[in-house]
């Protein structure tokens, strides 16, 4: 059973690296063949120079990301059949045991794994965002995340491992069903603790102040009947040029976030336009949809590392002679994701429903022209292509390409 295992492993993380490394190489020739014309439908909006720094921002950050795949299954490798997990065992086994043993044992691997991605977080920033004019953070202020994040890391991490941990060892058989109850409330809380008490650790909101914006806004969100606990504007100028907008929080914490970068560029009836789609999710229930889906998933895993972490086979099978629960909860969230790999075109699919539902909406409560007007000049100011594979946007965008989408809102 152990072969059979290491056999499937290593077939399915071959599917899943020659996938995407072909899946990447589409993308690559088929945006660097569609770099000199901009598409039929933009030619009038869209510079050819803006069209151009899309595609080679595009092609950059798409041959980045194949580096960083095998960096990715390089690290994979080492930590299972390459025995990194068993020599973490062996070092920390005997020097403590219990929990402690256990978190320190899943903080040592994400520590690992942390410190592999460093070069390659450092690169994306200050070489592929910088050279194509999006970094605006500097190295000190890079540091100063990277300490907070640790922090914040180690402070909710490590009780939040205890609890887990401790439902492992003591509910029995059933372990997998607690945990699953208490990772569901955790996650329920992060969403009212989050707007409120961590955000504001890395950026700084200040209440919308352009009453002629806020009374536009304020009339859309009676005519949807949303409520929320304010609007506010974020400094993300401070680390990128890159703008958004987004809802964060739950129930009576909700807020409305605007980008700074995303006003500076936005008129206010784009700005309308754009708050429509994001109410547009909320109004067909895609956030409730999603964490209900995100619950059900968690839940199935779960229950699969429940059959699986006795196993003697599913530890020898991935490179263990050893295995016990802080093992068994690592071995099974880094070689679950290689298992669950083709679940991606699915998730992909049921996303560009709910946003072309969002953008119904919102052509219904705004307006569709400014909405298809607002897409173009974020679609140019983000560098975000108009030209993807069909195949890679299929597999992969969470978002309708952009003459899709374009081309629906103005037959709304």
């Amino acid at each position: 059973m152990d072969n059979i295992l290491t056999l499937a492993f290593l077939a399915a993380l071959l599917v899943m690296s020659a996938l995407r490394l072909w899946l990447a190489r589409r993308q690559i020739s088929y945006v660097s063949a569609h770099r000199e014309k901009v598409p039929p439908g933009f030619a009038e909006r869209i510079a050819l120079g803006a069209h151009q720094k899309a595609a080679d921002y595009t092609v950059a950050r798409t041959h980045f990301g194949r580096a960083g795949l095998v960096a990715e299954v390089a690290v994979l490798l080492a930590l299972t059949l390459g025995g990194g997990l068993q020599a973490l065992h062996d070092f920390w086994s005997t020097r403590l045991d219990g929990l402690v043993y256990g978190v320190v044992v899943i903080f040592s691997v994400i520590a690992i794994s942390g410190l592999l991605d460093l070069p390659l977080a450092l690169y994306r920033q200050f070489v592929i965002e910088e050279k194509f004019g999006f970094n605006r953070m500097t190295l000190g202020l890079f540091l100063v995340d990277l300490v907070k994040q640790l922090a914040l890391g180690i402070l909710i991490g490590t009780p939040v491992l205890l609890a887990v941990l401790w439902l492992m060892e003591r509910m029995g058989s059933l372990w997998w069903l607690y945990v699953w109850v208490f990772w569901c409330a955790f996650n329920l809380l992060m969403l009212f603790v989050y707007p409120t008490w961590i955000a504001p650790l890395f950026n700084k909101f200040a209440p919308l102040d352009d009453a002629g914006l806020r009374e536009r806004i304020e009339a859309l969100l009676t005519r949807c009947g949303f409520a929320s606990s304010g609007l506010f504007v974020m400094d993300g100028s401070k680390r990128s040029n890159h703008g958004n907008a987004y809802f964060t929080g739950f129930g009576k914490t909700k807020r409305i976030v605007f980008f700074d970068t995303l006003l500076c560029r936005l008129q206010a009836a784009e700005v309308e336009a754009v708050l429509a789609h994001e109410l547009g999710h909320f109004s067909h229930r895609h956030v409730l949809k999603r964490i209900g889906m995100l619950f059900a998933l968690s839940l199935a895993f779960l229950a699969l590392l429940g059959q699986l972490i006795d196993a003697p086979w599913f530890y020898g099978g991935l490179g263990l002679v050893t295995g016990n629960t802080a093992l068994g909860l690592v071995l099974f969230f880094l070689v679950g994701p290689v298992f669950a790999f083709l679940l991606t075109p699915l998730l992909s699919l049921l996303s560009r429903r709910d946003e072309f539902a969002a953008d119904r909406y919102a052509a219904e409560n705004a307006s569709a022209e400014q909405l298809a007007s607002a897409l173009v000049k974020l679609y140019e100011d983000n560098a975000a292509t108009l030209t993807p594979d069909p195949l890679h946007s299929l597999f992969y965008d969470s978002h309708p390409p952009a003459a899709l989408r374009i081309a629906r809102l103005q037959a709304a």
